[in-house]
């Protein structure tokens, strides 16, 4: 390849490594792919090709010492608070009144919301404690914590004895 070829080679790289970083958005490969647009430049000027690729690892040493403080600040900082119905998604309820498909009663937090199984096929007894999976609106959906004991099975209706 030609001395003055190299800046293509740098430009398509910065490119493809655009690319990258606009599909996975870590940073690394934009640091990268503006490196690779330092070395087009200095390609462009007629270096040669170790002082491109000195150029391409210095911009892209500098960048990494330059962005790692603010990559730990992020590293470090505490996960954003929910608030409102937000922060009840999460918790443990008390089942209050039986909740199915279609309704119930759960005590969460210090109060009584009406809830809907979040399973349409679940029928939650009173006395069992759930996980809110979802608000919607002032519904609580909701799930057992602990597996359901298998329904006690229906007795059989008595023979009819026939009196002859």
């Amino acid at each position: 390849m030609g001395d003055l070829m190299w800046w293509l080679f740098w430009l398509v790289t910065a490119v493809v490594l655009g690319v990258a970083e606009f599909s996975t958005l870590t940073l690394v490969f934009g640091l990268l792919a503006g490196s690779a647009l330092v070395a087009a430049v200095v390609a462009g000027l007629g270096a040669s090709f170790p002082l491109q690729l000195l150029a391409f690892a210095a911009t892209g040493g500098v960048g990494l010492v330059a962005l790692r403080p603010v990559a730990k600040r992020q590293l470090t900082r505490p996960p954003p608070t929910r608030d409102g119905s937000d922060a009840l998604v999460g918790r443990s309820a008390y089942v209050t009144r039986e909740v199915s498909a279609t309704g119930g009663l759960v005590h969460l937090s210090g109060e009584d919301w009406s809830a809907r199984a979040y399973d349409e096929d679940l029928v939650i007894p009173a006395g069992v404690r759930v996980d809110v999976l979802q608000i919607e609106g002032a519904t609580a959906l909701v799930h057992p914590r602990d597996p359901l004991p298998d329904p006690l099975p229906e007795p059989l209706p008595e023979p009819e004895h026939r009196e002859e």
